[in-house]
C-alpha cells in the first residue's frame, strides 16, 4: 500500500499561543488539488450525474416545458450559486485552519466544538446516497456492456425493454440478484472496486486525475449522441424539441412548478450534500473560490440544459410520442431510451456511447460522496488512508447489499432517495444558510471569499444569503413536506393521495429503510462525538478561544487584509 505523505491525514498540531497563530492561519493541507482546473472539474463532476440527463428533462416536460426555465434559473440565482459560494468559502476557511471534514469545519465556523453535531447530515447524506447510487451506477455499466455486445438491440417491442430492466434490477422479487439476477453482482463488483481504487489514491491522484479524463469524455460522448439526434428527419426533430421546450405559461401559476425547479437545482449543483465544503477545504488562500465556484456551476448547467435538455426527452418523443412525458426517471432512462436507440440508425453504437457516458457521470458523482466520509475517518481517528478506505468500504457495501436485496418495486432505493437524497438535502442546506448568514457572519464570509479572488461577489448576494435564502428554503421545505410527506386530499374530487408517512405505516420495507437511515445517523453521531473528544484532547480547538481579529493580526497574512 502507498502510505506516502500525500495519503496521510493531516496531524499538524494547532498552536495554543496567540503569537503562533500564523502557523494556524497559514495551514496548508498536505493533500491538495493539483490545479485550479482540477478542482473545478472535480466539483463539476460531483454535480454532473444522472439527474442532469434523466431527471431534468422529465421535470421540465412535466412542469411547463420552456416555462420551467424561468423558476429554474431564478432558483439557480437565488439558491444555487449563492449557496455554492457560501460552501466554497467556509470549506476553504476550515481547511486553512486544519480541518477537512464537516464536523471540524462546522466547529471552526461556529467557534464551538458543540457545533460538530450539526454536521451529521453532511456525512449521512453522501454516505447513504452512495449506498444506492453505486447500484444505479452498475445498471449503467450493465447497459453499456449489453449494447457493446448487441444484447440490447431488441427492436421496437417496448415490453422487451421493460422485461430486461426488471430482470436486471430485480424489481419483481426481493433477493433477485442473489439468484437468477446474479449477473448484476459482477457489474456492482467492478464499479465498487473502481470507486475505491480511485478514492484510495486521494483527491489529486485519484479524484482529480479521473475527472480530468471523465469530464471531456462525457462531453464527447454526449455531443456525438446530440449530433445523431439533431440530424434525424427535420419534422421529427422540430416536434421533439417543441415537446420539450415550448412554454406552457399556465404552469407558472402552479406552486409545484416552482417547487420542482428549486429541488432540481439542489440535485443538480450538489448543494446541501456536504461535498463542496470538503472539496474546497483542500484549497489555499491563493485559490479563487468565487471564480471556481461560478465556473463549476456553469459547467454543470451546460451539461444539464444544453446536453440533457436537448437529447433525452426530444429523442424519446420522436420515436415514442407524447406518452414519454409521464415516464419516471428510471423508466425514461432504462426503458424508453433503449427502445429509441433500437429504432435509430447506428443505434447500437450510440446506445453504448449514451450509457457509457451515464456511467462516467455516475462515477464522478459517487467518488464525491465517498471523500467527505473518508476525510472524517482520517481526521477524527488518525487512520491511515488504506485503513479508512477499507472501513468505509465495509459500511458502504453493507448498505448497498441492503438496497440490492430489497429490490422488489425498488422500494428500498426509493425510500432512501426520498428521505436522504431529497428531504435531508433541504435540511442541510437550511442549516448551512443559517450558520453562514447568522453565525459565521456575512461580513466575514465576504472577506474570506475575496481572498485570492479575481472577481467580486456583489454585496447584495450576502444579504440574500442571510435573509432571503433561509426564508426561501424554509418555505420550500414546508411545501415539500406538505405535498410529499403527508397525504393530501383533492378539494375538487375529494380523492386522497397517500404520502410517504402512509407508505411507512403500510410497507415493512419502507419502514426498515427509515430505521436503517436512523441507525446510520446514530452511528455517525457517535463517531462525531468521539472524534470531537479526540480533537479537544489534542488541543485542536484551542485557537477558538482567540478572536478572529487577534488571529488575523498575529498572522498578518498578505492578501487577507482586503
Amino acid at each position: 500500500m502507498n502510505d506516502s505523505p500525500a495519503h496521510q491525514p493531516d496531524r499538524t498540531p494547532v498552536p495554543t499561543d496567540p503569537n503562533e497563530t500564523s502557523e494556524l492561519t497559514e495551514h496548508t493541507p498536505k493533500e491538495q488539488w493539483g490545479s485550479r482546473i482540477g478542482v473545478v472539474l472535480a466539483v463539476a463532476g460531483s454535480a454532473v450525474g444522472l439527474g442532469n440527463f434523466l431527471r431534468f428533462p422529465g421535470q421540465a416536460a412535466q412542469n411547463g416545458g420552456g416555462a420551467f426555465l424561468l423558476p429554474y434559473f431564478i432558483s439557480l440565482l437565488i439558491l444555487g450559486i449563492p449557496l455554492c459560494w457560501a460552501e466554497w468559502t467556509v470549506g476553504r476557511y476550515g481547511g486553512m485552519r486544519g480541518f477537512h471534514s464537516a464536523p471540524g469545519i462546522f466547529s471552526v465556523i461556529c467557534r464551538t466544538p458543540k457545533a460538530r453535531y450539526l454536521s451529521v447530515f453532511a456525512l449521512l447524506i453522501p454516505l447513504v446516497i452512495y449506498m444506492y447510487y453505486i447500484v444505479i451506477e452498475a445498471w449503467c455499466l450493465c447497459y453499456a456492456w449489453n449494447y457493446a455486445t448487441g444484447a440490447l438491440m431488441m427492436g421496437s417491442d417496448a415490453e422487451a425493454y421493460e422485461s430486461f430492466f426488471d430482470s436486471v434490477v430485480g424489481s419483481n422479487q426481493d433477493g433477485h440478484v442473489f439468484g437468477e439476477g446474479a449477473g448484476l453482482l459482477v457489474f456492482i463488483g467492478v464499479t465498487f472496486v473502481a470507486n475505491f481504487i480511485l478514492i484510495y489514491r486521494g483527491v489529486a491522484k485519484g479524484i482529480e486525475t479521473f475527472c480530468k479524463f471523465a469530464i471531456p469524455a462525457m462531453v464527447v460522448c454526449a455531443l456525438c449522441v446530440l449530433v445523431r439526434v439533431l440530424t434525424l428527419p427535420d419534422s421529427d426533430v422540430d416536434g421533439g424539441l417543441g415537446f420539450m421546450w415550448n412554454p406552457q405559461p399556465e404552469a407558472l401559476l402552479n406552486p409545484k412548478t416552482w417547487l420542482a425547479a428549486s429541488g432540481q437545482i439542489f440535485f443538480s449543483l450538489s448543494v446541501g450534500f456536504g461535498v463542496i465544503i470538503n472539496y474546497s477545504s483542500y484549497l489555499t488562500k491563493k485559490d479563487d473560490v468565487v471564480l471556481s465556484g461560478l465556473t463549476a456551476s456553469s459547467m454543470n448547467e451546460f451539461f444539464e440544459v444544453c446536453l440533457g435538455g436537448l437529447i433525452t426527452l426530444p429523442a424519446a418523443f420522436m420515436f415514442l410520442g407524447a406518452g414519454v412525458a409521464s415516464f419516471g426517471t428510471f423508466a425514461l432512462g432504462f426503458n424508453a431510451l433503449p427502445n429509441v436507440f433500437a429504432q435509430m440508425p447506428a443505434g447500437q453504437f450510440f446506445g453504448f456511447l449514451w450509457f457509457f457516458m451515464l456511467f462516467l457521470a455516475a462515477i464522478t458523482s459517487s467518488l464525491s460522496m465517498l471523500q467527505p466520509v473518508i476525510a472524517f475517518f482520517e481526521e477524527g481517528f488518525n487512520l491511515e488512508r488504506h485503513v479508512s478506505t477499507q472501513f468505509l468500504g465495509i459500511i458502504a457495501l453493507g448498505g448497498a447489499f441492503f438496497v440490492i436485496y430489497f429490490s422488489s418495486g425498488l422500494k428500498a432505493l426509493d425510500t432512501l432517495d426520498f428521505w436522504v437524497g431529497t428531504l435531508l438535502i433541504f435540511v442541510l442546506a437550511l442549516i448551512q444558510a443559517v450558520v453562514y448568514g447568522w453565525v459565521f457572519g456575512i461580513d466575514e464570509g465576504e472577506r474570506q471569499a475575496h481572498i485570492g479572488a479575481h472577481i467580486r461577489i456583489p454585496r447584495f448576494v450576502q444579504y440574500m444569503l442571510k435573509y432571503v435564502v433561509p426564508v426561501y428554503l424554509g418555505g420550500i421545505f414546508i411545501a415539500f413536506c406538505y405535498l410529499n410527506v403527508f397525504g393530501t386530499t383533492d378539494p375538487t374530487t375529494g380523492e386522497y393521495t397517500p404520502g410517504y408517512l402512509d407508505t411507512l405505516l403500510n410497507d415493512s420495507v419502507a419502514l426498515m429503510s427509515v430505521i436503517f437511515i436512523f441507525c446510520v445517523m446514530l452511528f455517525l453521531l457517535l463517531m462525531i462525538h468521539i472524534a470531537g473528544n479526540n480533537w479537544i484532547r489534542d488541543g485542536r480547538f484551542e485557537f477558538l478561544k482567540t478572536s478572529d481579529d487577534e488571529n488575523m493580526n498575529a498572522a498578518n497574512l498578505p492578501g487577507e487584509q482586503q
